[in-house]
């Protein structure tokens, strides 16, 4: 095989797709608008319905709504008419997926919708087509072209057609006012789940295992009892109030600095320790740690009145699959 043919394919490739996305990014949020408030004004669950790889992306399209607030369901296109319509209740909005427009079933499907008083809201890459017609709401997924070889595989159009779902359920989450307690209670299986609904109160090493150090310390005595509770820090404490911390990093540089191991410690102290409350997720807790010029590993935890309760580690995060 000429390897010159294939060099560059794949970032010619998904420059293609970058660039059709933005193109139809600039005229659907009115339009994107217009489907969440239809669908808000809907006490019920919303119907997604397609054929084939619109299919499959009709699929996930549901995943994500139910995923996030909104009650939704997939129904095949082929088989609702073999009693699958039976999942309506009156005024149900429905989103038809068809990168032509004319999918036959979708069109035969119109006027049965219409009798359940369904508002219709298409994705379509053809917006003089049969079902871009009749909806009452028109994402437009047009693009310029498939970005496969042979340009006929749905590939730019499904990729489309899944953002445009995406955005419509991201708009969704945001007028239905879904958190991250929302999403945690709708996941409690998933690792993500665990990370939004664990605090980290639920997963630190209580304080009494907590190397506890004074100011007057030696530097090897320090070393010491962080040796005997190796949790990476030792706290400096004031009836319970987080005053310092030290860590084995500042424990190196003490050691690299003073020949002197019997110094005082206090000058490796940090009297401005990075600190979080007791009730904040697993997963805020990782963003302290991770999402900093320069990483932390130990995190003390204290509660409204700074009394300190204990320390959470990047370590035991990973040990326990958290992340």
């Amino acid at each position: 095989m000429d390897k010159s043919k294939i060099n560059g394919l794949s970032k010619s490739i998904l420059e293609s797709v970058s660039s059709q996305l933005l193109e139809v990014s600039k005229n659907i949020d009115d339009d994107i608008m217009k489907a969440s408030e239809l669908i808000m004004n809907h006490p019920g669950k919303v119907v997604v319905c397609g054929l084939g790889k619109s299919g499959l992306i009709g699929q996930k399209i549901v995943a994500t709504l139910c995923s996030t607030g909104t009650q939704s369901v997939y129904m095949h296109a082929a088989e609702a008419i073999h009693g699958d319509l039976g999942i309506y209740s009156p005024g149900d909005p429905t989103i038809l997926i068809s990168k032509s427009g004319n999918t036959e079933e979708l069109v035969r499907l119109i006027p049965v919708l219409q009798e359940f008083k369904s508002p219709l809201i298409s994705i379509v890459g053809n917006l003089d087509s049969s079902i871009a017609k009749n909806s009452d709401v028109i994402l437009n997924g047009t693009i310029d072209k498939e970005i496969d070889p042979l340009g006929v595989v749905p590939t730019t159009s499904s990729l489309v057609a899944l953002a445009i779902g995406d955005a419509l359920a991201s708009v969704l989450m945001v007028q239905r006012g879904f958190n991250k307690k929302d999403f945690a209670r709708n996941h409690p299986g998933g690792e993500l789940g665990k990370q939004l609904s664990l605090n980290v109160e639920s997963v630190m090493h209580h304080i009494n295992d907590v190397a506890q150090i004074y100011e007057d310390e030696s530097i090897s005595h320090c070393a010491t009892k962080m040796t005997e509770k190796p949790l990476g820090a030792a706290l400096l404490l004031d009836n319970n109030k987080l005053l310092g911390i030290v860590t084995e990093g500042d424990i190196r540089k003490s050691i690299v600095k003073s020949n002197d191991l019997s110094q005082p410690i206090k000058n490796f102290i940090n009297y401005n320790p990075i600190a979080v409350n007791r009730s904040i997720s697993i997963l805020d807790a990782m963003k302290v740690m991770e999402d900093r010029t320069s990483q932390i590993s130990v995190l003390p935890i204290v509660d409204s009145d700074n009394n300190c309760l204990g320390l959470l580690t990047l370590h035991d995060l990973y040990q326990t699959k958290l992340v």
